[in-house]
């Protein structure tokens, strides 16, 4: 899922989302100024990153995965979720900062 922050972009708040997988052999692209997050659909996944800058830990922010307002369609599965501390208590929409 990539999720548009950019204050000034016409799609702030809207989201694309694609399936990854070693049989569909897709990559997504996401540009500076978008959040992302992911839901795995398998026991053992390896997940990389291509990064245009390192990572910076005091820049990092977190939207709450099932944010209403961004209503994303998560993929339904039939097992109970394994949600990270960090993305358990992320920010509401709302209060998210946005990309200037």
């Amino acid at each position: 899922i990539a999720v548009d922050i950019r204050e000034w972009s016409p799609t702030c708040g809207q989201y694309v989302a694609e399936i990854l997988s070693s049989d569909n052999k897709k990559q997504l692209y996401i540009p500076e100024g978008f959040a992302h997050g992911f839901l795995t659909l398998t026991d053992s996944v390896e997940f990389l990153y291509k990064t245009t800058d390192y990572w910076h830990a005091a820049s990092e922010q977190t939207i709450i995965w099932n944010e209403s307002t961004l209503n994303i369609q998560w993929p339904k599965i039939d097992i109970n979720l394994i949600i990270n501390s960090k993305d358990a208590v992320g920010h509401s929409w709302q209060v998210a900062p946005k990309f200037k």
